[in-house]
């Protein structure tokens, strides 16, 4: 055995283990593995991009990676990469798609599975069953070390893995190997772009022979086509396929959605018009929006938590006693929390403020607060809560400190992006001597533009870089996606001529190039501090209307018209810029008490 060799794969993979955070890394088969043949040369080959493991393939030591949340709802996923039963599609496929799970409480399990190989198994067409049952069974019978629900555990499969998991689906009590009694059962499935039959008219003929050899017979074609292998017992199933997937027909999904119907599975399928094979999690319409209707079919199966409610963040004042919440049961009519007085007190900076706070909930299922800490400092405020309630120790960040003539940071926000595993900080500054164009006296110098940095954990940040330059002063910056994009509303804060209006700006990635920048959604009045949610079919932006001392609101179903709805909206006395988000009724039980 080459050592040498062996010794730089597990320093590379334990590096990457660290780097994507999982808790533990557990061998599915500690002792022997049924049915296993020694292959001296037979040796796992990981491929690395830019120090990250993206994927693998021969493996012979089948492996299950942990991402636990920092307060786990009782739910997990096993998660099976892709790759046609030739290699694991790891990162995409799994690692990416665990990462995203954690964010909403769900624990996942990513499994590194063998690939069928007549040359270390002695039935290929079992060994990653075998190692699918058998992470099933790990996790099941460690459900309490993990703070699991035994009857909330599922499975998620992408396209050979997605076959896999479609097989554990059907074929959990198949006797592979010698096994103890814990049931191998997912409680549910979700199978994105899968390869169900083994039938040639429709399957993926490279993972059909990777499986089966290329003279398989008609027994193990019927044995493996997971649409004739349906029953009552098979567990509820989420199905998300593209017409144009040229790789896996579309008719695999539409096969086994049938034979589940006919059975009287729990079923949904998805189908989209385009979007082509291996889409993941997505980063274009209409297959990125697959992962939201995922966590709605989970509420609706109650796996995880509705979030039914809005809190609103503001300050009050010039901010300087601290977070104030407000909460609402239909996302127009608000009432203050803990009769409109302070959740946490601002301790950062010489002024000690807390203006224009800023709440969302992370990838680790925490919340996370950035504020406006003084009207001249080069940092802004940060701190995290499980509740928000309890607040962790405020850090100031000093993203601007690097720029001697940097005048403010102001009025921070935060985005978490699920596809990179960070959170994206942006706000407002001003340089002296930058983009002199704009540069006019009537604004006592300012003359705003975007900045952001990137952090995974609050620690460590990204050199500051620009973010957004419209060619004109602007401030308070917010961000949604939709409709496949980025979209920025963004307030001009130019004077003369006379401007103070929000308008948007969109992207392709969340931090650009934004352009298109529009007309302006609000009226004829200043507004500030613009923030979005999507309630029932409509996108709502709410904002400071300042120079009236009140909030005021616009709507669009499409993003591009908008309609003056601030008559329908009620909010405290005293509101100022803040931000919307939406938590679960037992969240807001808990703000009442």
């Amino acid at each position: 055995m080459d050592y040498k060799r062996l010794l730089v794969i597990v320093i590379i993979l334990f590096q990457c283990n660290l780097f994507f955070s999982q808790e533990e890394v557990l061998p599915v088969w500690p002792d022997k593995i049924p049915g296993a043949i020694s292959a001296k040369n037979y040796q796992e080959q990981p491929v690395m991009r830019n120090g990250v493991l993206t994927g693998t393939s021969k493996v012979t030591q089948p492996e299950i990676s942990v991402f636990s949340p920092e307060n786990p709802n009782g739910t997990a996923v096993l998660i099976l990469p892709g790759g046609g039963y030739g290699h694991l599609a790891i990162e995409k496929e799994g690692f990416k798609v665990a990462r995203w799970l954690k964010s909403l409480g769900v624990t996942g399990f990513v499994l590194k599975y063998r690939m069928p190989s007549d040359e270390i198994m002695e039935n290929k067409a079992i060994g990653p069953l075998q190692d699918a049952q058998e992470a099933m069974r790990i996790i099941r019978g460690n459900a309490e070390k993990w703070n699991l629900d035994k009857e909330k555990i599922g499975v998620m499969g992408f396209s050979a893995g997605g076959h896999l998991a479609a097989t554990l689906s059907t074929k959990f009590d198949l006797e592979t190997y010698e096994a103890d009694k814990i049931s191998a059962r997912p409680a549910f499935s979700a199978l994105i772009y899968p390869v169900i039959s083994m039938n040639k008219d429709i399957t993926h003929m490279g993972s059909r022979n990777n499986l089966l050899g290329e003279k398989a017979s008609d027994e193990q074609i019927n044995t493996f086509s997971n649409e004739l292998n349906v029953s009552s017992e098979t567990p509820p199933v989420f199905l998300a396929h593209a017409t144009d997937d040229q790789a896996v027909p579309v008719e695999n999904s539409i096969q086994y959605f049938l034979s589940a119907k006919d059975n009287k599975v729990p079923a949904e399928l998805h189908i989209y018009e385009k979007g082509g094979h291996g889409f993941g999690l997505g980063t274009m319409a209409p297959n990125d929006e697959w992962p939201q209707t995922f966590k709605s079919w989970m509420q609706v199966h109650k796996l995880v938590e509705q979030d039914s409610v809005f809190v609103f963040s503001y300050f009050k004042g010039n901010g300087e006693d601290g977070l104030h919440l407000a909460y609402s049961k239909n996302g127009l009519n608000w009432k203050a929390l803990n009769n409109d007085k302070s959740y946490l007190k601002p301790q950062l900076g010489n002024e000690k403020l807390m203006r224009d706070p800023c709440i969302i909930k992370g990838g680790d299922g925490r919340y996370h607060m950035v504020w406006t800490v003084g009207w001249t400092e080069k940092g802004i405020g940060y701190a995290s809560s499980e509740d928000l309630i309890n607040w962790s120790e405020q850090q100031y960040i000093p993203v601007m400190e690097h720029e001697e003539k940097a005048r403010n940071c102001w009025a921070p926000e935060l985005t978490y992006d699920h596809v990179n595993d960070e959170y994206m900080i942006y706000w407002a500054t001003t340089i002296r001597g930058e983009f002199p164009e704009t540069q006019i006296e009537a604004d006592d110098g300012y003359n705003h533009r975007m900045y952001y940095t990137t952090t995974k954990d609050f620690k460590n940040f990204s050199p500051t870089k620009l973010l957004f330059d419209p060619g004109f002063n602007i401030i308070d910056a917010s961000l949604i996606k939709a409709n496949g994009q980025y979209y920025m509303f963004l307030k001009d804060e130019t004077r003369e001529p006379e401007q103070k209006n929000i308008r948007t700006a969109t992207a392709q990635k969340i931090a650009g190039p934004y352009k298109n920048v529009s007309k302006p959604i609000t009226g004829d009045y200043w507004a500030e501090g613009p923030t979005a949610a999507k309630i029932g079919d409509y996108w709502y932006v709410f904002f400071d209307k300042y120079t009236e001392k009140k909030y005021g609101a616009v709507r669009s179903s499409d993003l591009k018209t908008w309609e003056d709805v601030s008559k329908t909206i009620s909010f405290p006395n005293g509101i100022r810029h803040g931000s919307i988000l939406k938590v679960s009724e037992e969240t807001l039980d808990r703000l009442n008490e």
